[in-house]
């Protein structure tokens, strides 16, 4: 097997599938000359990709908001059956189907022996914390393919108990790579509990996750506000209420009209840096979502902040945003003693309990997503009708062993 297929970043807006070459049991180069390590890795595994999906971060590459180059690799959400393993890899085996969490991690450093595998130390010279197909994050190649490779693949992937299972509820497993457990960090660190009132500011698949999850936490009322109708009906779909921001007006007289009072428990940022103010029309404004979930959280409360906000933005509305420096309100936290969580999550603290939630058919994360498969060839035109806002989370399946 010499042949590898899959997406890759050619230029703003444009993505192609293309041949590239299939993954050996080796670390990317850089990571290895950083480390003063021999590039071989038998502590590796290289899996047939059964499900991988678009992500929204993808699409801040895609749209040319970041520094990615041409030829980037892309695909960090991934769903895989296991082929080879290296001589270091213990517990695990040919046939075995694993979801990857998209931080990539050692197992071995300070950091992800205190399970913040988000931000681990020894797989990115960049930075603490790397990724699969993402810009700056080591170097690693991307899963929108037919194969990939695995590092420390003992530590890092979790093994479904039952294939059989596994490939019956795969569109729900395959949300346990990156978005189930990041929305679950978003609504979990906000403080969602029994009985909450939360606002997910965002209708995007991460969004939805969050208010999914929230409902999983115990929320007696979950909010999603968007501008896309669409995407405002799918998070209706599953019991949340909503708001129209393309209507404008203050965000805290519609949660009120919804609650009656204009604050909830905790809020969720699930938009990013590319966010964009109140109203038809309205221009990006970055800190628009940080600063209204400020507005409406309660004193004391938390925020959870999964949404992307990145060092550099080439796209970005002026010379601060261009760098990640927003016009956040501070003091507005600071005086109501909010407390914030952001950065990466780190899946490995959520993926194996949110499985367990799936298997028991407790969660329906693939149905709150609106989760729909396509062929790997057909990624590029996923890639533009998500840039379009439709309320689907794309799954690529590169070798049809998803059912139908």
């Amino acid at each position: 097997m010499s042949d590898n297929r899959g997406v890759v970043y050619k230029a703003p807006g444009t993505v192609a599938v293309e041949a590239f070459p299939y993954p050996k049991l080796e670390i990317p180069q850089e990571v290895a000359d950083w480390l003063g390590i021999s590039k071989a890795a038998p502590h590796a595994a290289i899996l047939k990709v059964v499900s991988t999906n678009i992500c929204g971060s993808d699409q801040h590459m895609v749209r040319g908001r970041t520094t990615a180059p041409v030829g980037q690799s892309l695909g960090h959400e991934i769903t895989g059956e296991i082929v080879e393993v290296g001589n270091d890899v213990l517990f695990l085996k040919p046939g075995d189907i694993c979801s990857v969490p998209f931080n990539i991690a050692c197992g071995r450093c300070r950091m992800c022996k205190e399970r913040k595998t988000g931000v681990c130390l020894n797989v990115n010279p960049a930075r603490p914390g790397a990724a699969y197909g993402y810009v700056d994050m080591g170097g690693w190649i991307g899963g929108q393919a037919e194969y990939v490779l695995i590092p420390f693949a003992d530590f890092n992937l979790l093994k479904f108990p039952d294939r059989d299972q596994a490939l019956e509820k795969i569109l729900d497993l395959t949300m346990l790579s990156d978005i189930f457990p990041t929305g679950y960090h978003g609504a979990y660190t906000a403080g969602a509990t029994t009985g909450s009132t939360v606002y997910v500011a965002g209708a995007g698949p991460v969004g939805l996750a969050a208010a999914h999850s929230a409902q999983l936490l115990g929320a007696s009322a979950v909010i999603v506000g968007d501008m896309k109708p669409e995407r405002l009906a799918q998070a209706r779909s599953f019991g949340c209420e909503t708001v129209d921001l393309s209507k404008g007006g203050e965000l805290g007289d519609a949660i009120a009209a919804i609650l009656g009072e204009p604050v909830v428990d905790a809020a969720v940022d699930a938009v990013g840096f590319e966010a964009r103010g109140h109203g038809a029309g309205a221009g990006e404004a970055p800190a628009t979502v940080l600063n209204d979930v400020m507005g409406i959280t309660r004193a004391g409360a938390g925020i959870g902040i999964p949404g992307l906000y990145v060092t550099g933005d080439p796209g970005g509305v002026d010379a601060d945003a261009k760098i990640g420096q927003l016009k956040v309100r501070i003091g507005l936290g600071w005086a109501r003693s909010h407390r914030f969580q952001t950065g990466q999550c780190p899946v490995m603290s959520y993926n194996r309990l949110l499985m367990n939630l799936i298997l028991a058919d407790k969660a329906h994360i693939a149905k709150a997503v609106n989760a729909t498969v396509i062929a790997l060839d057909a990624a590029p035109s996923g890639y533009q009708e998500f840039d379009r806002g439709v309320a689907k989370k794309f799954v690529i399946d590169p070798h049809g062993m998803i059912a139908a």
